[in-house]
């Protein structure tokens, strides 16, 4: 791979194209910047390239020694005028810059992804990234649709009126959702969406969007479902998969917390029958005595999302509805007091994360709540709309592999990585495996 790879470029219809000689840059908060070499990596299998409408690309110029601005651009002998792409890359990987554009005039808000610079190296598309977990089970070799319709329409026979399992076939099919596709396919981790409303409006919200924001990326859940309904779906799984992960709080509903007796009624009646599989909640950690209630019920592990170690900057994003970022600090210490394993589910935005305020805020999290694991998950959002939304970035900008060498370095206890594990792993340390 080359040091500097070349600029990417989209014409009106979408073609991408490599630019014969301006180089590729990268954008850290409002700040455009050169990519390091140690960042680019080759886009695996399951990644997707996006425009970005609206913006042209901010590109390195070796002829004038400076970035610029690239609105129009001359290549194959015909000029036209550009946009930026940017990648998205599959679960396991966090992108460590975004990438490097320009809006001449507003533009309405993108769509709700993970949008990451990336450059054409002279054989292949590079992007600004670096892996943060070895385990390989969003690769795309592992999900083939004409395996999986089969194993959906045997598994809804005789059990088509329960909501959950009639909305996984719909994600798993539908929305494309890995994890739904695994509840089909009897492995890994499985999905239990049971939260039709949240006491949260976060700004990147994957099931609720404003009318005048972007389409949100899923229709959030409409019905409510009964412990009964839970324990269907969830007990087959954990007792035949080897490893399996049976999970609250998804992408398609709202706080699985305010369900907590739902949830608490269905894992006694789980342990009642077997003791293996792993039972996670996805969760705002929004309401302490909620993770007490669940965690006496018999909770394996809990993961608290979170995009920000500082009070401004969380509720900014977060829009919390009663309840207080020291609500969620309180939960990560009950969770981890109770002997759940925990795990932050860290919403990771190059230029904001990675900022030296916010480096210093969350090793003190970490050193006072002593939480398992963290998961470094690329937040979804129009990047001009998450700069706009939280306070401007405070102290220099260290850079995302530096965030990782930092939690490697001050917290040796600690799993990093991207995807919920299984009891089996709990206290392994997969992350010594990775370089960053």
């Amino acid at each position: 791979m080359t040091s500097s790879p070349h600029l990417l470029v989209a014409d009106s219809e979408g073609q991408i194209l490599d630019h014969p000689f301006l180089g590729m840059a990268g954008r850290s908060g409002p700040d455009v910047v050169p990519v390091p070499p140690e960042d680019l990596l080759r886009i695996p299998e399951g990644s997707k390239l996006f425009t970005m409408p609206g913006s042209h690309p901010v590109a390195w110029d070796p002829r004038r020694g400076a970035y610029r601005m690239v609105p129009r651009a001359q290549i194959g002998g015909r000029r036209f005028s550009c946009s930026t792409v940017a990648a998205f890359l599959p679960p396991g990987y966090t992108r460590t810059l975004l990438p490097a554009a320009a809006y001449p005039s507003p533009q309405p808000w993108l769509p709700l992804w993970s949008y990451t610079a990336v450059g054409w190296d002279g054989e292949a598309f590079a992007a600004a990234a670096v892996r943060t977990d070895p385990m390989e089970h969003s690769e795309a070799q592992h999900y083939d649709d004409r395996q999986l319709l089969p194993r959906i329409r045997a598994r809804l026979k005789g059990h088509r009126d329960n909501p959950i399992l009639s909305q996984l076939a719909r994600c798993a099919t539908e929305y494309h959702c890995l994890a739904a596709k695994n509840l089909f396919l009897g492995r890994w981790e499985a999905p239990l969406p049971i939260a039709n409303s949240c006491n949260s409006a976060c700004v990147g919200c994957l099931s609720w969007q404003p009318s005048a924001a972007c389409a949100s990326s899923h229709e959030r859940i409409r019905y409510t479902p009964t412990a009964d309904h839970v324990v269907e779906v969830a007990l087959p799984f954990l007792s035949a998969v080897p490893e399996a992960i049976a999970s609250f709080g998804q992408g398609c509903e709202g706080e699985p917390l305010l369900l907590a007796d739902v949830i608490a009624e269905a894992i006694g009646r789980i342990r009642q029958v077997t003791d293996r599989g792993t039972i996670n909640c996805n969760t705002n950690g929004s309401l302490p005595r909620r993770v007490e209630q669940i965690a006496k019920a018999g909770l394996d592990s809990i993961r608290i999302s979170l995009n920000s170690a500082l009070d401004p900057t969380y509720t900014a994003y977060y829009l919390p509805r009663s309840y207080r970022w020291e609500d969620v600090r309180a939960s990560i210490r009950l969770a981890k007091e109770s002997g759940v394993y925990t795990t932050l589910n860290y919403l990771v935005f190059p230029g904001v994360t990675d900022r030296e305020e916010e480096l210093d805020a969350l090793l003190a999290l970490i050193r006072q709540a002593r939480p398992d694991m963290i998961q470094m998950r690329n937040l979804s959002i129009d990047p001009e709309l998450y700069l706009r939304t939280v306070p401007p970035a405070r102290g220099r900008c260290v850079g995302i592999r530096t965030v990782l060498r930092a939690l490697r370095r001050e917290c040796p206890w600690l799993e990093i990585g991207y995807f919920n594990r299984p009891k089996e792993l709990f206290g392994s340390r997969l992350c010594e495996a990775l370089v960053f």
